[in-house]
């Protein structure tokens, strides 16, 4: 009875136990699968940080909306370098085209720029974004200094003119530069009413 009992347990542990090879395919199975993972969680992770950078935009070009309607004065939104810290956006209270204590400033991620202009749709770029619905003439980009008149409207600024309503809609894009060399897209987009949201590039379309 005892010589029975003690060859059952040694053959349960056996068949309970894992030999070394196996633990070394389950390993290497593992880190396989983690090393397919980690690209798609490095562009989540930008894409979060992307539309974080746009979100804050959206919120200043809100903020401008509100002031220039409380103050009935015409404001403007403007892009600076910063030192140390990337690019900066502030709202212009005075329209004098520079930053002056007091004024609202918020701090782009570090990799985070704003684009010289529309994406044309080639060479990796995504397609410009078109706002579906609009009846405007013309659509302005980053090259288009937005700013909002006195009722609290946007406009196309220059020198000073801030026509309302505005000939079409806004559309500012923002880039970052990722470590594989690749860029990733965000767009903020005003409405002629005023309103704002944001997209970003996904590869095929803006979401």
């Amino acid at each position: 009875m005892r010589r029975e009992s003690t060859r059952c347990s040694r053959g349960f542990a056996r068949l309970s136990g894992f030999s070394l090879t196996e633990m070394l395919i389950v390993v290497a199975i593992i880190l396989f699968l983690t090393v397919l993972s980690i690209p798609n969680f490095m562009r989540i992770s930008y894409n979060i940080r992307l539309k974080s950078t746009a979100g804050d935009i959206s919120g200043l070009i809100q903020q401008t909306r509100m002031l220039a309607a409380k103050q009935n004065a015409v404001c403007t939104i403007v892009y600076r370098a910063a030192t140390g810290t990337g690019e900066e956006a502030y709202i212009d209270l005075n329209v004098n085209g520079q930053w002056d204590s007091g004024e609202p400033v918020i701090t782009l991620g570090r990799t985070v720029t704003p684009a010289s202009g529309a994406p044309s749709g080639a060479g990796g770029q995504p397609s410009a974004y078109v706002l579906v619905g609009d009846t405007g003439t013309t659509n302005y980009d980053n090259a288009t200094t937005l700013g909002f008149s006195a009722r609290g409207l946007p406009c196309a600024y220059s020198s000073g003119t801030c026509s309302t309503p505005a000939a079409g809609y806004f559309v500012y894009y923002f880039t970052d530069v990722r470590p594989n060399g690749t860029a990733g897209w965000a767009a903020v987009i005003v409405t002629r009413s005023g309103r704002s949201k944001t997209v970003v590039w996904n590869g095929t379309s803006w979401n």
